[in-house]
């Protein structure tokens, strides 16, 4: 998906943009799946407990992290696996609630408020960046065609 409006051609510098982006989505996902794989404890410590077979939930998401990133770099998988990360990072985010509301200390991992609380904030656009570096949405780059809209 290109982000021009109808009739004018793609961009090159967004979609080296878009490219960066991915490359650097994917990179964060490779190390915190390496973490998953690691230190699962650290994940145990901050999966609800309502989540059912938590040790492997934490291996499977690590694995998914890990397979993901990399479909995430190739064409024929990329929006599925942007839509999925997307998805994903939904899934995830009572674990950072209850790290937040919990106080959970982990290494390297502030308690504080001062982390906390943009790390939430911030997981609707770690969303938002799996879907625009799968081409899913061009939002909020994309351009009206001209007269698009009118009546």
């Amino acid at each position: 998906m290109n982000t021009a409006g109808v009739g004018e051609p793609p961009d090159p510098s967004s979609d080296r943009a878009r490219a960066a982006m991915r490359c650097a989505l994917a990179a964060l996902y490779v190390v915190a799946g390496i973490a998953h794989l690691w230190v699962p404890e650290h994940f145990l410590a901050i999966t609800p407990s309502w989540v059912p077979l938590a040790p492997q939930v934490v291996l499977l998401t690590g694995v998914f992290e890990l397979v993901a990133s990399a479909a995430l770099l190739t064409r024929p998988w990329r929006r599925f696996a942007g839509i999925a990360l997307a998805v994903y990072a939904l899934c995830v985010w009572p674990a950072n609630f209850k790290h937040a509301l919990d106080g959970i200390d982990l290494p390297y991992i502030s308690a504080s408020w001062l982390y906390h609380g943009p790390r939430l904030a911030l997981q609707p656009v770690i969303m938002w960046w799996a879907l625009y570096c799968a081409d899913v949405t061009d939002w909020p780059w994309r351009r009206r065609a001209s007269g698009a809209g009118r009546s």
